[in-house]
């Protein structure tokens, strides 16, 4: 048991580490690349691996999709083509600060992923829960507008970035709460039939914004150029990230999975501070702000759910 909440912990941690090292990673291939043929050629690779593992472990009959085509697309939709292709193409649209901003968007899943139960499930959440989500919110607003929160609404220049991140964000939020309508499937054929039908969406995608002139189509040397960050996004961020989040969760809970969130924009601001990135005290600030706000609402709910289970105990005695 002990060894399975370690491994449990490990592959979370090193799935955290990873999201929050990819957004640097991403920013220096954008200088050779265009971000919408780094993730197509990022995932293509993912999805053959995962085609091939699922065809190794579960044999043909594990593509079958019994009925949930339409929902398998549409998940796979959101993670792999809206949340894929938007969060680097927000992040390159808004150049060097949008390593950070797309780094803590990405912390603010737990929290995004509260306000759409409560709006669309009706999941009223404690008011405790509801101020870590405003502290979270303040935090994020802090990095992305770096203090100056009228220039930057004035400036349409990064609101649009901003907001294709925040609709990326959302749209992986939505593909991990469609987890729980395939029960009896494994992680790994989730996983695969979605990442495959995702892909092919966004495939398609990249090659009508090339056909349009938007996107450009990289030459053989800006391929080999950005082959060692594509190894480490398909390995890391990619394939670890995917199977080893959805894994490690399984054996330690939502609540114990999310702490380790707290680890995406400490990575990245890490590694932005070790490449000489500018980081500003906003930036550190609003970071600060989210993990607090983060590891606060984790121990609530702790103390919530402790407390339930020892009032259904003194019921059952009484």
């Amino acid at each position: 048991m002990k060894n399975s909440v370690l491994l449990g912990a490990f592959l979370c941690f090193i799935a955290a580490v990873s999201w929050g090292a990819m957004f640097p990673v991403a920013h220096s291939a954008f200088e050779y690349i265009d971000p919408f043929y780094f993730t197509i050629f990022r995932y293509g690779a993912v999805t053959i691996i995962l085609v091939v593992l699922l065809l190794w472990r579960e044999g043909v009959q594990a593509f079958r999709f019994e009925g949930k085509g339409l929902k398998l697309w549409f998940f796979g939709t959101m993670a792999f083509t809206v949340y894929n292709l938007f969060i680097f193409w927000g992040q390159d649209l808004l150049g060097e600060p949008g390593i950070m901003a797309a780094s803590i968007m990405e912390s603010l899943m737990p929290m995004i992923s509260i306000v759409i139960a409560w709006i669309i499930f009706r999941q009223s959440p404690y008011r405790f829960t509801l101020l870590c989500v405003l502290v979270a919110f303040i935090g994020a607003l802090l990095v992305i507008t770096k203090g100056d929160i009228k220039a930057f609404f004035s400036a349409t220049e990064d609101i649009i970035p901003t907001l294709l991140i925040l609709l990326a964000v959302i749209g992986w939020v939505i593909y991990t709460m469609g987890g729980s309508q395939f029960k009896g499937w494994s992680t790994l054929r989730y996983s695969t039939i979605t990442c495959l039908l995702g892909t092919v969406t966004a495939i398609i995608i990249t090659i009508g914004t090339t056909l349009f002139g938007y996107t450009a189509v990289p030459t053989v040397e800006e391929v080999k150029t950005v082959t060692p960050h594509l190894l480490f996004m398909i390995i890391f961020p990619g394939l670890i990230a995917l199977l080893g989040w959805n894994f490690g969760v399984s054996i330690l809970s939502s609540l114990n999975g999310l702490l380790f969130i707290n680890f995406v924009p400490v990575t990245t601001l890490s590694i932005s501070i070790f490449q000489g990135t500018q980081v500003t005290i906003y930036d550190v600030l609003g970071t600060i702000l989210i993990i607090a706000s983060l590891l606060s609402n984790n121990i609530f709910l702790r103390i919530r759910q402790k407390k339930a289970v020892n009032e259904k105990m003194e019921t059952k005695i009484a």
